[in-house]
């Protein structure tokens, strides 16, 4: 998963890698170089007394030094670019992926693991790229090539080598084999606190008017609890792997000098070479210590990039058409045909057999029991569901042919839960119409019934807006919501239940407002109360997923037995009538 992930990813970045990997490569001839120039100084130079030739390997060494710390430079400022930008290009994927989803998908992942793997996950491959480009690239060339200078330098001593990395190798694949379960269980442990805090925060009012802060604070302390538990066997086992590792180079060093000693006293061996030696085999256990950290990063990187492309595979169950409808032939028509739906792995369907038709000019209200289907029959019209069977057709289109920007755009939508972007009035409204003028704003909230707690605002339509609009009631929330759709002007306005938080005067003065303005247009109407949709053209009353009643609200009173059940719990029949 890790490697086709970056495989793809980083396939723009393939001239800067290569780049990348010639300035490592350029560091390390030079860091391989210097040990055998200060052996030549020793032997050659300081043995002897030559300071002309010390003072000229040593200006040689400068030189060498300092093309070193450039090509270091310039392989660090290039790794790190590139880890950002392959960082943000799976951020962005993955937002689009999500983006393109309907319900069902972001329902089977949930928004906080969605969060998590957009942030934590993509962090940790991007901090793996960018400890691959700096360090373990760099790390088998010094491995190799510092090998290879020992050999030239002592053969002998150089089976040391043979000896100890057998030893250290071993030790890395038993640390692996640890860490990469740990990680996944550890990501997923993430997941759940993301969860439950997010679940606390947003049912705090909840939690305090029922007093369950002790059961929650128990809760969430489970769950942090678990993570710390999965980080610390973490942390154990790398402060074993560490120490381990030094004791190794240590014993190591300790058995170069006592070899090399007896070799250079029996004249196999100049101290200058033994010096080198020494050095490179500094190197070569460097290289592993280097590449040891990456057992850090590898296995969580593994399991995050497993969790990245789970959400980059999953395709959309509502797919846009290969060979899109940009026309409406009947402007404004709404008409379902056998439309049923059923959730994926559900035992009985949501929705079975629905029919209707809804044109311009006409108010269709749609009721019924909690349950009963409502919302989602309205979610199949703009498309965040596809009906399983039968046919959706919005201005004499199927909607499963129409291009998904010229749906949206012929629909006006107020979903049950009204929900505001973080920002200001303004800039709410424009999600309905960017190119609104401030009066067109002001003549959308007026008909919302949202005009006058704006203007007690000081600052009108540059007031404040937190995220969701958690500084405003529920009933300005969803007046906003409906300000939103109704600068619009579209062809098709969908309120599923936008009225339940509006007071019943509120509620008469908004749909009087909003007829002369949707005259044209045809309105589906969710609601629970029978006030607001017994003027309704046309009243369809669902009940298990069924239409069990359609008329209008006189005819519906004498012919439909649920419908009656529904009126007689809110008022007296008399009222109703």
């Amino acid at each position: 998963m890790l490697t086709s992930l970056l495989r793809v990813h980083l396939k723009p970045y393939r001239g800067v890698i290569v780049l990348i990997v010639a300035l490592q490569a350029a560091q390390a001839a030079a860091n391989l170089y210097l040990p055998s120039l200060n052996a030549d100084i020793i032997d050659d130079g300081v043995a002897r007394g030559d300071t002309d030739y010390i003072l000229g390997a040593g200006g040689w060494m400068l030189a060498v030094s300092f093309g070193q710390v450039l090509a270091v430079v310039a392989a660090v400022y290039l790794g790190a670019r590139t880890a950002m930008r392959l960082g943000r290009d799976l951020r962005q994927a993955l937002f689009d992926r999500v983006m393109g989803f309907s319900a069902r998908e972001v329902a089977r992942f949930g928004p906080p693991s969605l969060i998590t793997r957009n942030t934590n996950d993509v962090q940790q491959v991007q901090m793996l790229v960018l400890m691959t480009l700096v360090v373990l690239i760099s790390a088998p060339m010094m491995m190799v090539g510092a090998g290879a200078m020992a050999l030239r330098h002592d053969v002998v001593l150089s089976g040391l080598i043979l000896v100890i990395l057998p030893v250290v190798i071993g030790f890395l694949a038993l640390v692996l084999r640890r860490m990469s379960p740990l990680f996944r269980a550890m990501q997923k442990a993430i997941d759940v606190v993301n969860q439950v805090l997010r679940e606390q925060i947003d049912g705090s009012r909840v939690i305090r008017a029922f007093v369950r802060q002790p059961y929650e604070e128990e809760r969430f302390d489970a769950v942090n609890r678990r993570l710390t538990k999965l980080q610390l066997s973490v942390g154990y086992t790398f402060a074993l792997m560490f120490p381990f590792m030094m004791l190794l180079m240590n014993l190591t060093s300790v058995a170069v000098l006592w070899f090399g000693g007896h070799r250079v006293e029996s004249g196999a061996m100049e101290v200058g070479g033994l010096t080198a030696f020494i050095t490179y085999l500094m190197l070569i256990l460097m290289s592993v210590m280097m590449a040891s950290m990456m057992f850090f990063f590898v296995p969580r990187a593994q399991a995050c990039a497993e969790r990245i492309q789970e959400v980059l595979r999953t395709e959309t169950t509502v797919r846009p058409p290969a060979d899109p409808v940009f026309e409406f032939p009947q402007p404004g028509r709404l008409r379902l045909v056998g439309a049923w739906f059923q959730f994926q792995g559900a035992e009985a369907p949501v929705l079975r057999d629905i029919s209707f038709e809804a044109v311009p000019g006409q108010v269709t209200a749609i009721i019924g029991a909690t349950g009963s289907g409502k919302t989602t029959l309205v979610n199949l019209i703009p498309r965040l569901f596809d009906a399983t069977a039968g046919r959706v057709e919005v201005g004499g289109v199927d909607v499963k042919d129409l291009d998904p920007q010229t749906l949206w755009g012929a629909v006006g939508f107020v979903p049950q839960q009204a929900y505001l972007f973080s920002g200001t009035v303004r800039s709410n409204l424009e999600h309905g119409r960017p190119d609104a003028s401030d009066e067109e704003l002001w003549q959308a909230l007026e008909i919302a019934q949202a005009a006058d707690f704006v203007r007690e605002s000081p600052d009108g339509l540059d007031a404040e807006i937190v995220q969701g609009g958690t500084n405003l009631s529920g009933g300005q929330r969803q007046r906003l919501s409906i300000a939103r759709a109704v600068i619009r002007r579209p062809a098709l306005y969908v309120f599923d239940d936008a009225f339940s938080a509006l007071d019943f005067a509120t509620d008469a003065r908004l749909r009087a407002a909003l007829r002369p303005i949707t005259r044209d247009s045809t309105v589906v109407l969710v609601a629970q109360r029978v006030g607001t949709i017994m003027e309704a053209d046309q009243i369809l009353v669902l009940e298990s997923g069924r239409v069990v009643g359609a008329g209008r609200h006189r005819e519906l009173l004498e012919t439909c037995p649920t419908y009656r059940e529904i009126v007689e719990s809110q008022m007296s029949l008399a009222e109703a009538a």
